[in-house]
């Protein structure tokens, strides 16, 4: 585990290599960035961890990004003017993704930034694009930066966050004496999920029951397994992410703990899913941004998978890999309103967005750039009522979008 993902729990991850790749030390100020490459096109930076264990959730959004651009430049682009994504491997390393945004501002001129995949390794981002005054769109869940502290004008987050994610699932799942235990990622997108269920358990009225942090990336949960039966819990909530989500289901379904309790994460993730046998995660309740499946609901997710699908030979875009879309989209969007680039006037045009692209209505809430948006609520599906190899979820709620279930702008720290 690197010294990166186990800082992530402090959130001192981005300052501390931010600060050192910027090479300005402590007195870091905005200073929007003037000059840009003599033609003519729209750069948009994409960072994103291409290798290591989110490897497979970031190529997706690679691909559903690549999408939302090849639609703006088949259409003449913005505003006439063509739009190039550029990708960069950030590792999921907080100082590999500064030193690489630095260099797609730059070096490479871009006009704005969409991406990364991990809680802490944003806030990374987040702080080099806001002290070089870059508009910022994150695509990854978090908590923490639509807190003030975190907040700049040139911060958009266009992914869920965990009190959204949680909350939903915990108001399907979770009843008033609900016993829960808690396996948790010991790094910031644990930690964050966790706060966002025990806030859900408090208004509900369940209990929880045990709470047993394990390190990023662990093989084996054998040892946890043995306490988590001990409590006794209607409920096991895993929050973890990537391969350690389908490690640890499928360790938890071998030590019986599906027998005993009904399992449940914050985000049910899609290429998880497809890693392990659809018995281990048969039964497995959790929440998502994204289903294929909303096709049959939506026009505008079908519009999105049929694209995709014609762009990727006939496959569907997954859940993670759709905010590469639904990001790099509205941003685009904003510009075409802006009439350009301009960033003062990009920002303006994001905060009045009114946007379908995908999964219904959404937009940035102004105090904080959160975007409002729906929460599915999923279930795996067992083996024998699948309707082929895509075919893994049932859509047990979709709450549409609403303010109310986001943290209030005074308790995130600004001005009421």
């Amino acid at each position: 585990m690197t010294k990166d993902i186990r800082d992530t729990k402090r959130n001192h991850i981005s300052r501390r290599h931010v600060l050192a790749a910027l090479g300005t030390g402590a007195s870091v100020v905005a200073m929007p960035w003037i000059a840009r490459a003599a033609d003519d096109t729209i750069r948009i930076g994409f960072p994103t961890p291409l290798t290591g264990p989110f490897a497979a959730e970031a190529k997706d959004q690679v691909k559903s990004a690549e999408l939302a651009v090849k639609q703006f430049n088949d259409k003449g682009g913005v505003n006439g003017r063509k739009v190039e994504l550029l990708v960069r491997d950030d590792k999921l390393n907080g100082g590999e993704a500064a030193t690489r945004t630095l260099e797609l501002i730059e070096k490479d001129k871009v006009h704005a930034i969409v991406g990364s995949l991990s809680s802490a390794v944003q806030l990374a981002v987040n702080e080099v694009t806001r002290a070089r005054g870059v508009l910022y769109v994150s695509i990854s869940q978090s908590d923490t930066i639509n807190e003030v502290k975190d907040f700049s004008k040139y911060t958009f987050h266009e992914a869920l966050n965990p009190t959204m994610t949680a909350g939903a699932v915990a108001r399907h799942a979770f009843k008033k004496g609900t016993k829960v235990a808690h396996l948790v990622a010991d790094y910031a997108y644990g930690h964050e999920m966790l706060r966002g269920f025990k806030r859900a358990q408090a208004v509900i009225g369940a209990e929880t029951v045990g709470e047993i942090m394990h390190p990023f990336g662990a093989a084996d949960y054998s040892t946890f397994m043995p306490r988590l039966r001990s409590m006794r819990p209607d409920i096991l909530c895993i929050s973890n992410f990537g391969r350690d989500q389908a490690n640890s289901i499928k360790q938890a379904v071998d030590f019986g703990l599906k027998q005993q309790s009904k399992i449940v994460v914050p985000v049910l993730l899609h290429n998880q899913r497809l890693a392990v046998s659809p018995e281990v995660f048969e039964g497995v309740v959790g929440g998502s941004n994204y289903y294929w499946g909303l096709e049959s609901q939506l026009p505008s997710a079908k519009a999105f998978n049929d694209a995709y699908r014609a762009a990727n030979g006939g496959a569907i875009p997954t859940d993670y890999g759709a905010y590469g879309y639904t990001g790099v989209s509205s941003l685009l969007q904003a510009m075409q309103v802006a009439g350009g680039t301009d960033t003062d006037k990009v920002i303006a045009a994001l905060e009045g967005l009114k946007y379908d692209v995908a999964k219904g209505p959404q937009y940035y809430r102004k105090c904080d750039h959160q975007s409002v948006q729906s929460v599915l609520v999923l279930e795996s599906k067992k083996k024998a009522d699948m309707k082929g190899d895509s075919d893994l979820f049932s859509i047990v709620a979709n709450e549409p979008a609403s303010e109310n279930v986001l943290r209030g702008c005074t308790e995130l720290g600004f001005p009421a």
